[in-house]
């Protein structure tokens, strides 16, 4: 086989990122690049993607930014088929673009769960369908979908956010699963926490609905340890390269997991515990 028919890892090789303009897809893009990878930063923040792909290129590295909404999937199919004309592969799909709206049970609206299952959910599917496509008549490929330790945990504050990364890893599986036999790659990424805008305030499209304190706000998440960003994508990096199915990190929180594992009803009694904790640090009135 020559190299031309086999995944690069990962000088020479290709990668769309969606979400890529900030936090875990801007640190995937910086750290791929360093790597030898070409990259594309496909973001609706089309002003700071091309920001990030211009540091890039500044030091040596190859990318491109493209604006897109994950949630329009004629304009994700169009930028997985230009990418692959132009470049003539595509070995890495990183479906990253994610949001969160933190809240209680009775403060969302129907908007909120259309909103995070679009981009949460189906913005995932719209990049695997994609992408597949592609990497089935070329033989090769990776396709690697965002999740969370709330995509294998019943994780408090954030339902519909809990609710879509629980679909985005059942679909990873899944898909990992029935693609192998094909030479095709697919891996799920659930993080603890890591030091990203998506932590600090949903990111750019999410939000908090209750108006807390900030001093309380920035307390609360101080308590959580978050993992600086470039670190875990390097970490990441190294279990792709491995072709890992599930990559959870910082590695502590794989107890959480593993206790939900053992005793489904012992995870719920922590999530109820956690919401109790976290109602309390917040101020919650």
């Amino acid at each position: 086989m020559s190299d031309n028919e086999k995944i690069r890892i990962f000088t020479g090789a290709v990668a769309i990122i969606t979400g890529g303009a900030s936090g875990i897809g801007r640190a995937f893009g910086e750290a791929l690049s360093a790597r030898g990878c070409e990259v594309i930063l496909a973001d609706l923040q089309m002003d700071l993607a091309e920001e990030v792909a211009e540091k890039i290129r500044a030091s040596g590295g190859k990318a491109t930014a493209a604006e897109l909404d994950v949630v329009n999937y004629v304009a994700v199919k169009n930028l997985v088929q230009q990418t692959f004309e132009r470049c003539g592969r595509l070995d890495y799909m990183f479906n990253n673009a994610g949001i969160v709206i933190f809240g209680e049970p009775g403060d969302f609206e129907i908007s909120d769960w259309d909103k995070s299952i679009d981009i949460n959910f189906r913005g995932v599917v719209h990049g695997v369908h994609a992408a597949y496509e592609i990497m089935h008549k070329q033989g090769f490929g990776h396709i690697v979908n965002t999740a969370s330790l709330a995509g294998l945990l019943p994780w408090p504050m954030q339902i519909p956010y809990t609710a879509t990364k629980h679909a985005v890893v059942g679909l990873t599986n899944t898909l990992r699963a029935e693609i192998s036999g094909e030479g095709i790659r697919a891996s799920v990424l659930c993080p603890g926490a890591i030091q990203t805008p998506i932590l600090e305030d949903g990111g750019r499209y999410g939000r908090w609905i209750r108006s807390y304190p900030k001093e309380k706000l920035d307390a609360f998440m101080a308590s959580a340890r978050p993992l600086p960003v470039d670190i875990f994508a390097n970490v990441a990096l190294k279990q792709i390269s491995r072709n890992k199915a599930m990559i959870i990190i910082p590695f502590r929180w794989k107890i959480l997991w593993w206790m939900s594992r053992l005793s489904p009803g012992l995870g719920i009694i922590f999530s109820k515990l956690m919401f109790k904790g976290m109602r309390w640090k917040l101020g919650h009135q």
